[in-house]
């Protein structure tokens, strides 16, 4: 896949695309959704408008089941909202510059806040499924980075501190809305493929709590830039070597289908104050 040489100049004109199509001039907070949260976007409000991805420039369409090509732009509050109806991935064949093209599009249009999310399998044993977890931390087991490569002057240094990827403070205003919630560490792998249950093990072992296969380049794209992360796993099975059962995406869909309106009412009520 040929990769435009500036994926910064491809965002600002993704983010110019996307200010013209919906009248707006500056955005506050993007929320990243993954596999199967759709019911978390309809919960969190009414559309103002939706905007195919196909009708912005640089955006790949996702080809995996639970993401929808398009991006919705939500009031709540005083607060202006993009929601990434779904991502693409490493494995559907793309470079880390097309995977945090959106988290890119969404600074370069103003957002400093940016809300990832993910459907994840569980390897903390006292996670259940459809439990929604922060994320403390993660392990980037891509083997890849988005700050590699050439990098266009005026942007921050590609030496980008990851000691507090995503936010204390965020977390803990997640957590005065639901004292429930739980925090972890994120391990994200390259998949497509599950994990074998001598990598979950192994996993363990380097203290990751859930893994999945996104989130962590789109993080460090976002922290690069200076933006403010938070980050929500929604646990949709447990992983590999944990249950009798195999591993099914359609099952992944299901779990965070039944779940997704729960986070979409926390990020509801969230959102207004980030």
């Amino acid at each position: 896949m040929t990769v435009a040489p500036d994926p910064f100049a491809r965002a600002e004109a993704s983010a110019a695309t996307l200010k013209k199509l919906t009248g707006v001039a500056h955005f506050d907070t993007a929320v990243v959704l993954g596999s199967g949260w759709l019911a978390a976007a309809d919960a969190i409000g009414t559309p103002e408008r939706e905007v195919p991805l196909a009708d912005l420039s640089g955006f790949e369409q996702p080809t995996t089941a639970g993401h929808t090509p398009a991006v919705r732009y939500i009031r709540a509050g005083n607060r202006q909202i993009l929601l990434f109806l779904g991502r693409v991935h490493m494995y559907e064949g793309h470079s880390p510059h097309t995977v945090v093209h959106g988290v890119r599009t969404a600074i370069a249009a103003g957002c400093q806040t940016i809300v990832l999310t993910n459907a994840a399998g569980g390897i903390n044993a006292g996670y259940a499924v459809g439990q929604p977890v922060l994320i403390s931390d993660h392990l980037n087991l891509t083997g890849r980075s988005p700050l590699s490569g050439p990098l266009p002057p005026g942007y921050p240094s590609r030496f980008t501190d990851l000691t507090e990827v995503y936010s204390r403070r965020l977390r803990e205003l997640a957590r005065r809305h639901d004292p429930t919630l739980a925090e972890g560490v994120y391990a994200a792998l390259p998949g497509p493929h599950y994990e074998t249950p001598a990598e979950i093990r192994m996993l363990r072992t380097a203290g990751a709590d859930m893994v999945g296969m996104s989130t962590a380049l789109e993080a460090i794209a976002a922290r690069h830039l200076g933006a403010e992360v938070l980050g929500v796993s929604l646990v949709t099975n447990p992983a590999a070597g944990l249950t009798d059962q195999p591993l099914d995406h359609r099952e992944v869909l299901a779990a965070a289908h039944a779940s997704a309106a729960r986070i979409g009412e926390l990020l509801s009520a969230l959102l207004p104050q980030v």
